[in-house]
């Protein structure tokens, strides 16, 4: 039996996103039933307004498969995937599209044709986030980096931190907590994501990192549980508490992930951050909801973009 507050963090998500004008988006080889589906899905529910790259015979048969009538939408062709994830690059730079949306290729193909492109790059190092609404976790769970940075150094996790803390505030929230995660609540030289924990927490107390709390080393069940953190012991107005999760490496990040979506029956919506565009990052698994959520949260960020400074 579906939880009854399954999808709720997500209903909200695409409630602010209404009324805003649709991006444009250029979609990566979406070949098969379920990339070119879900563009079709997020241009109906108007967040995009798909520009789909890739083989056009497959293109065309992956519609038809769907009973999809692609005359509404732009097609460009392309021989393969390698050269449909470099036309979305190519189209960015020309200011023809306003975000990128992953099709039926791997996200490591994307991201290439993304990294060798100066123009595509910022100040900030590109992180992935994914916002998961969890039925049994009171706020939506904001999770980092599972999909790009492998081994993060110190260096990257500032910027992974201050990416997911960003993308917070344009979502509606403030001043988000920030849990640091590792095996233990204790910094140690044996575990090294305890001591880059315990440097982000005094980078945030200089400034280095800014708008959001920080805490950690913290261990998962202490981040969510405020009874786990009393039971252990753990002062913090993160623990208990947090909305967003930074994890030591990719492994880690993306096993949570994982278990947070097929144990604990949470979806989860995927973004790039720091690249010049929001970077729409969706997978095989991924429900409808998920991935107009993905949709919803590219829109908010390039609208904020547009946004003067209050």
């Amino acid at each position: 039996m579906e939880h009854p507050q399954k999808g709720a963090h997500y209903k909200r998500l695409l409630k602010r996103a209404e009324g805003l004008e649709a991006i444009r988006t250029a979609v990566v080889h979406p070949v098969d039933e379920v990339s070119i589906t879900g563009a079709v899905e997020a241009a109906k529910a108007k967040l995009i307004v798909p520009v789909l790259i890739g083989p056009e015979g497959k293109i065309r048969a992956a519609g038809a498969a769907s009973n999809i009538d692609l005359a509404p939408f732009e097609l460009v062709n392309t021989e393969h995937s390698h050269a449909a994830a470099q036309k979305a690059v190519e189209l960015v730079k020309a200011g023809a599209v306003e975000a990128i949306m992953k099709g039926s290729l791997h996200t490591d193909e994307l991201m290439h044709a993304v990294l060798v492109e100066p123009f595509m790059r910022t100040a900030r190092r590109m992180s992935h986030v994914f916002l998961i609404d969890a039925p049994l976790y009171p706020r939506p769970l904001y999770l980092s980096d599972a999909a790009v940075n492998i081994y993060p150094t110190l260096d990257d996790k500032r910027d992974i931190v201050q990416n997911a803390i960003d993308l917070a505030h344009v979502l509606g929230l403030n001043l988000p907590k920030v849990a640091i995660l590792s095996a233990v609540e204790t910094v140690t030289e044996k575990i090294k994501s305890t001591i880059d924990a315990a440097a982000l927490c005094k980078m945030a107390d200089r400034g280095q990192i800014t708008g959001g709390v920080l805490d950690g080393p913290l261990a998962f069940d202490n981040a969510v549980s405020p009874e786990a953190a009393r039971t252990k012991g753990i002062v913090s107005p993160v623990a208990g508490e947090a909305d967003i999760f930074i994890v030591p490496d990719i492994e880690a990040g993306n096993m949570l992930a994982k278990q947070l979506e097929y144990l604990a029956d949470a979806d989860l919506a995927g973004i790039v951050l720091g690249a010049r565009v929001p970077i729409i990052l969706t997978s095989r698994a991924d429900k409808t909801l998920a991935r107009l959520s993905s949709c919803a949260v590219a829109l908010l960020l390039a609208r904020h973009r547009e946004s003067p400074p209050q």
